[in-house]
């Protein structure tokens, strides 16, 4: 298949997607005219003299900050402003949003330059990101906020009980603080595997104190992963975990785990 027919596929799988979180009462059928817009990157338009996406991207920036805020203060009318603000700023930042654009493969419909084609910039980050601020703009351009709410939901919903649990607590500080009160160095953090697609991957993190791993965890993000294993560091008696460790131990093979009961 040639790149223009991959692109135009992907394009109609997008617009059928998009049809399916409108609903079928949807005005125009669900249709985004301004799609095509949305999805062209400026090095495109650079090459072509078309329009880019940078227009559409900063009202969509404006529309998913308003709609994500509704959302929270609709979902969680018991949540103070700080944590309200918390939880807006993990799901609207550029890796949350191209989080849900691989999981939708949305780098397959955005039209690049030459330039961008030969690299990796169809999956980076900040170009994913762009592109679903300027597709939640298309779709309010088309079908107003109502259109907007329903496509901001399907962005954030998977994502948005894992960030309540995120911005509710903060174990990695606790954690840090309680370890620094015994004179130790700062946790450090460390990937240890992780599974699964890229899109949809499992992330095995460690957290450790010297040599002695004092927990470990698993997250859909690495943020989640590390204040999981900050959460099973806590529950560990610190004074005892961390006693000066015997001669030698430094130069060991590595970090060794505290006995847990």
């Amino acid at each position: 298949m040639r790149e223009d027919d991959e692109l135009e596929a992907a394009r109609a799988a997008l617009r059928e997607r998009l049809r399916g979180i409108l609903g079928e009462g949807a005005a125009e059928g669900g249709e985004v005219p301004r799609l095509h817009e949305a999805l062209t990157h400026p090095s495109y338009a650079n090459e072509t003299g078309v329009g880019d996406n940078q227009r559409l991207e900063f009202l969509g920036d404006a529309v998913l900050s308003l709609c994500v805020s509704e959302l929270l203060g609709n979902d969680f009318p018991e949540a103070n402003e700080g944590l309200l603000t918390r939880m807006r700023s993990a799901l609207v930042n550029a890796e949350a949003l191209a989080g849900w654009a691989r999981a939708e493969n949305l780098g397959a419909s955005i039209a690049l330059g030459r330039g961008a084609r030969s690299g990796a910039e169809r999956n980076q980050t900040n170009v994913l990101a762009d592109a679903v601020e300027a597709v939640v703009a298309a779709v309010y351009h088309a079908h107003g906020l109502d259109g907007a709410r329903a496509l901001v939901r399907a962005v954030v919903a998977p994502r948005m009980r894992e960030e309540v649990e995120l911005a509710s607590r903060d174990p990695k500080s606790e954690l840090q603080e309680r370890v620094q009160a015994l004179g130790q160095e700062a946790p450090r953090y460390r990937v240890r595997a992780s599974r699964g697609p890229d899109h949809d991957a499992i992330f095995e993190v460690e957290v450790t104190v010297g040599t002695r791993v004092l927990g470990n965890g698993e997250g859909r993000s690495k943020r989640l992963a590390e204040r999981r294993a900050a959460e099973d560091a806590l529950k560990l008696d610190l004074v005892a975990a961390l006693k000066e460790e015997p001669p030698g131990e430094a130069q060991g093979a590595g970090p060794k785990a505290p006995a847990r009961e």
